[in-house]
C-alpha cells in the first residue's frame, strides 16, 4: 500500500496511536492506514510471529516508530498516546499452540499492562478479541449476546479462554477505572502479507495449490465459514475505535456471507488453475 504523507496545521486531528502487535498481519495493515490518515504510529512488537518485513516500508517514515518489546513486560516509558490497539497475540492455531502458557500470558498480562498504560495516558484502547470466544457454537450466525460453547481445557483453550479473560478485564477497567474501551470480536480475515506458515485454511489452500499438492479438507467440507478481506477489517477496527462511548459492548467484525470449505477449496484450485485434487481427513479435536 502506498503511504501518503499528510501535513497538519497546529490543532489538527492527528493522533499518537500505539499499535501492539503492529508487525503482524493485521497490525501492519492497520499501521499503513493510520499513517495514510496522517496519524503518528508507534509499533510495539516482539516479532515472535510478526515480521519486520511487514513494516520495513514504514521504517523511514517520520510518523512511524518501531519498538521491539513483549507486552508481557510493563510498557516502556514513551510520550503520551491518544489511542491503543491491542493486536498482540498469535492468532493461528499452530502459532498459539506452540507455547500455550506464553499465549495465555500474552493475552492476560499483555492486556493488563496495556490497560494500565491506557489508564495512565487517559487513552482509548481497543482489544482485538475473536470469534473463538464463541467456541464450538450451537447458534449460527453468532450474535454478540451469545455466551458461547467453549471447551475450557481443550487444545485451543489457551487462545479462546485467554481472549475471554481479556474481555472481562476490559469491562472491569471501563467500569471500575473509567478507561474508554472497545472490544472487536474478529472473524476469519485474509489478504496480502499473511504468512505462508499461518496454518489457517486460506493460506493453507493457496500454498498447497501453488505447490500442485492436494488441498487438505478436514471432515466432508460442508462446514461453512465467512472470510473478511483485511482492508475491510481494518476499516471496521478504525470505525469502532472512533465510535461514540455508548458503544462499549463487544462488536462482531467480519463478513456476513458464508460458504463451505469445499467451495473455498474449489475456488482456490480454479483461480490458480492448479492441478490439485482434494484430500479429505478426519476433523481435529475442537
Amino acid at each position: 500500500m502506498a503511504v501518503t504523507r499528510i501535513s497538519f496545521r497546529d490543532g489538527g486531528a492527528r493522533k499518537r496511536v500505539l499499535v501492539a502487535g503492529g508487525a503482524g498481519f493485521l497490525g501492519c495493515h492497520l499501521s499503513d492506514r493510520l499513517i495514510e490518515a496522517g496519524h503518528r504510529v508507534i509499533c510495539l512488537d516482539n516479532l515472535s510471529t510478526g515480521q519486520s518485513s511487514n513494516v520495513e516500508h514504514l521504517l523511514g517514515h517520520p510518523h512511524f516508530t518501531f519498538i521491539a518489546h513483549d507486552v508481557v513486560e510493563p510498557i516502556p516509558f514513551m510520550r503520551r498516546v491518544d489511542q491503543i490497539y491491542n493486536l498482540a497475540c498469535p492468532a493461528s492455531p499452530p502459532s498459539y499452540q506452540k507455547d500455550p502458557i506464553q499465549t495465555l500470558k500474552t493475552n492476560c498480562l499483555g492486556a493488563l499492562n496495556l490497560l494500565r498504560f491506557a489508564q495512565s495516558n487517559q487513552a482509548r484502547i481497543l482489544q482485538s478479541s475473536t470469534s473463538e470466544v464463541y467456541g464450538d457454537p450451537t447458534v449460527s450466525p453468532q450474535p454478540e449476546s451469545y455466551f458461547g460453547n467453549v471447551n475450557t481445557v481443550g487444545p485451543r483453550s489457551c487462545y479462546d479462554e485467554g481472549k475471554r479473560v481479556v474481555e472481562a478485564l476490559f469491562r472491569e477497567f471501563r467500569l471500575q477505572r473509567g478507561v474508554s474501551t472497545r472490544i472487536a470480536r474478529i472473524f476469519n480475515t485474509y489478504g496480502p502479507r499473511m504468512s505462508p506458515q499461518d496454518g489457517r485454511v486460506v493460506s493453507n489452500f493457496v500454498v498447497q495449490a501453488l505447490a500442485g499438492e492436494d488441498l487438505t479438507v478436514y471432515g466432508d467440507g460442508s462446514q461453512t465459514r465467512s472470510f473478511c478481506y483485511v482492508d475491510d477489517l481494518v476499516t471496521g477496527l478504525m470505525a469502532l475505535m472512533e465510535a461514540p462511548d455508548a458503544v462499549q459492548d463487544p462488536v462482531n467484525l467480519g463478513n456476513p456471507c458464508e460458504f463451505t470449505i469445499l467451495e473455498l477449496a474449489r475456488t482456490v484450485i480454479d483461480t490458480l488453475k492448479a492441478p490439485s485434487g482434494i484430500q479429505f481427513l478426519d476433523l481435529p479435536v475442537d
